[in-house]
């Protein structure tokens, strides 16, 4: 169905990015009443029923990642179709959906490839804060309010691109389905797509926010032989081992590149960078053995800058590679990767470490960037 009325939400407003923590204190997120339109041709109304915090959403706060202001954030959800605007295919009412952070245009040459997170129109409209029709639908009064990654999850409605969304099934609890839009996308997506890590290699993991324990999860999967995980926070590397990897070691020691190399004989087959730290995806290069792969999920501050040498690239013939939205095309990933989850095969419910309501939004803030937190959900009722 189509309509043609505005409605209003509660939606968690960054104004500026650069404000200091705690952010309990200084409120970068700021909860505004605002206006949504209607969905208009390829769009739908969502209700959001669940919505993760992610290192991506801090990142835009603190300014290392920069997007336009005032602007909406969250970009990892799930909920239900209201309603579907002109021209929309694929769903309808009462549909049960994941968000997708990158609004693929589905007819680029990036993908028709197969290569979605390349898609030049969607990563255009991420940048610009719009969705992918290039319109905001968000507002404050007058005043416009950017969408984050298309999606703008810390709401209890959201409009989105049909493009932006998947179905999966009804049975899958939302604050779990959630998850399947960012973290497990990207963490086991790195590990079966664009590493296709295989029976019997050898891994290791530096960085274990929820993206990083998602790739512990794939590599487990994957029948990995050995799983090295690596974090500066104790509490993380436990919980790592718990989820499936066999040795763990704290990245702020001053022989763990040694003593990796060490443990795995000349080093491992793929060792991925989950971070964002230039300073991890070195460690990460270095650990990779003569004829590894190096996959890099993080993202840095632009300005920030890698150091390799192209002698050791070209004579140990090495790979270098970056994974984007889980290297894959989330409409075939994240069906799959739901029944992985029914099944028992990746329990992805292990990487949540708190529920919150969008009240404790800024909170949440706090305690991902200290790295108390693995995987917080806002919870909408």
């Amino acid at each position: 169905m189509s309509g043609t009325l505005k409605m209003k939400t509660l939606g968690a407003v960054l104004r500026s990015a650069g404000k200091p923590r705690p952010y309990s204190v200084s409120r970068p997120l700021e909860l505004v009443e605002l206006e949504l339109d209607p969905p208009g041709p390829h769009e739908v109304l969502v209700e959001l029923r669940a919505a993760g915090i992610c290192h991506s959403d801090l990142s835009v706060i603190d300014g290392s990642r920069q997007r336009p202001t005032p602007m909406l954030l969250g970009h990892e959800a799930a909920g239900i179709v209201l309603q579907t605007g002109r021209n929309v295919i694929h769903l309808k009412t009462g549909d049960h959906v994941v968000a997708v952070f990158v609004p693929a245009c589905r007819h680029c040459g990036s993908c028709d490839a197969g290569r979605p997170a390349l898609c030049a129109a969607g990563n255009g409209a991420n940048g610009a804060g719009t969705l992918l029709s290039g319109q905001r639908r968000l507002h404050a009064g007058a005043e416009a309010i950017h969408h984050h990654c298309g999606i703008s999850g810390f709401s209890k409605f959201a409009v989105m691109a049909e493009n932006s969304l998947v179905r999966i099934d009804k049975s899958v609890p939302f604050d779990i389905a959630a998850l399947f839009g960012c973290a497990v996308l990207t963490g086991v997506g790195a590990v079966m797509n664009s590493a296709k890590v295989t029976e019997g290699q050898h891994v290791a993991i530096l960085g274990l926010g929820g993206v990083g324990m998602a790739a512990v999860l794939g590599a487990r999967a994957a029948g990995a032989a050995s799983i090295t995980a690596i974090d500066t926070v104790p509490h993380k590397l436990a919980q790592a081992l718990k989820l499936g990897a066999t040795a763990t070691y704290c990245a702020d020691a001053a022989d763990v590149i040694d003593r990796v190399r060490e443990a795995t004989q000349g080093g491992v087959d793929v060792a991925f960078d989950m971070s964002g730290s230039v300073k991890a995806l070195e460690s990460a290069w270095h650990i990779t053995r003569r004829g590894g792969r190096t996959v890099s999920c993080g993202l840095p501050d632009p300005k920030h800058l890698l150091s390799l040498s192209p002698a050791q690239l070209v004579a140990e013939e090495r790979i270098l590679q970056g994974s984007y939205l889980g290297g894959g095309d989330p409409a075939l990933d994240i069906p799959r990767y739901v029944n992985w989850y029914q099944n028992g095969k990746l329990p992805v419910d292990a990487l949540i470490s708190a529920s919150l309501p969008l009240l404790e939004i800024n909170e949440g803030m706090d305690a991902l960037a200290s790295g108390t937190a693995l995987r917080q959900i806002i919870v909408f009722h």
